[in-house]
């Protein structure tokens, strides 16, 4: 019998509740978290016990690692991984949670979007500044700086889609419901725009761009809706 598996994330930015309860429910079929995984988690098999998980976002100098960690030790929080600036902690229930109060909430997805601003706002920059090079430029010039702004597009989309979910979810804990409703229409009008485009405006390198950015849309919410899917059937079955 297999001692390691593999499970996928729904994305922090957009389900951490759904992943926390997903991880707590296979550690009571003995199969515990022990570290990040592409666009996942690794499992290892072990007895059934009732965990609890939370995550928290931030940057540490190799100077404050060890208070950090000994802090959320001492609260009953036991580190189970890192990858970057993101941390995952594991508890018995019943321990207090991470962030018990709005305050300290807020100050938790912002740390999380000053790190996702940090890779998202020079991606999307050079993404403009490579499509506008390819619109006025033609021959190889035109070719290559077309191929780098489709590799840009690739990651400054689904990355500037992850800052605004971000950006959601600390507007959530701050009750600021008409920005959250606001961000909620960004994706819809992002997407409308784009099969306009598609239909009625001329240029290859437009209409790529334009098919680009509802494959963006179109695809994260295929595997939202799959994954949210998928979160209730196992609710059911634990």
């Amino acid at each position: 019998m297999r001692q390691t598996k593999y499970i996928m994330s729904g994305g922090l930015a957009f389900s951490e509740d759904k992943d926390m309860e997903k991880l707590r429910r296979f550690s009571l079929k003995g199969w515990h978290v022990s570290g990040f995984g592409f666009m996942g988690y690794t499992l290892k098999k072990g007895e059934s016990s009732n965990y609890i998980y939370s995550v928290d976002y931030r940057s540490l100098k190799e100077d404050e690692e060890e208070e950090y960690f000994d802090f959320f030790s001492s609260s009953g929080w036991s580190h189970i991984a890192s990858e970057g600036d993101i941390h995952l902690f594991r508890a018995q229930p019943n321990t207090k949670p991470i962030y018990s109060d709005r305050d300290t909430s807020v100050e938790k997805y912002e740390n999380l979007a000053r790190s996702m601003n940090y890779l998202a706002i020079p991606f999307v920059l050079l993404t403009v500044l490579a499509w506008v090079g390819a619109m006025i430029s033609s021959g190889t010039l035109h070719s290559i700086l077309h191929a780098i702004a489709i590799i840009f597009t690739i990651i400054a989309i689904p990355t500037a889609w992850t800052v605004i979910a971000t950006y959601n979810n600390k507007w959530k804990v701050k009750e600021k419901i008409g920005l959250v409703k606001l961000l909620k229409t960004i994706p819809v009008l992002l997407f409308l725009i784009a099969v306009f485009i598609l239909l009625y405006v001329d240029g290859s390198a437009v209409n790529i761009l334009a098919s680009m950015v509802i494959g963006a849309i179109a695809l994260p919410t295929a595997i939202w809706v799959i994954m949210s899917l998928y979160h209730k059937k196992g609710a059911k079955k634990a």
